[in-house]
């Protein structure tokens, strides 16, 4: 679980961060149709990122830093008993007034 302040996840999520749930490729079975958006991410490698062809919204993406991982967006599971964060990333990017405290 990681919570990122880069300016990529500002503007595809819309607000001051995405959160998302990494999880082993081989552990992933995605089904149903979504398209496809890659994009440079802050770190320098790519991202390809995959949306809802419904509704729009980011289900799932695939960092090319880390291809072992498939990273799946908090909100898709659309459960209040998530587990939260374990990290923050780009902190030096982070909205000012967006504070979030994570658990140690």
């Amino acid at each position: 679980m990681a919570l990122c302040h880069c300016s990529a996840c500002q503007k595809r999520t819309g607000s001051a961060f995405g959160v998302a749930a990494f999880f082993a490729r081989e552990t992933v079975l995605v089904s149903g149709s979504y398209a496809d958006y890659d994009r440079p991410a802050d770190s320098g490698y790519r991202v390809l990122h995959h949306f809802c062809q419904s509704c729009g919204s980011t289900v799932f993406w695939e960092p090319s830093r880390k291809p072992e991982m498939v990273a799946v967006a908090v909100g898709a599971f659309a459960d209040p008993q998530f587990p939260a964060p374990q990290k923050a990333v780009f902190a030096e990017r982070r909205q000012p007034w967006a504070t979030v405290t994570l658990d140690p």
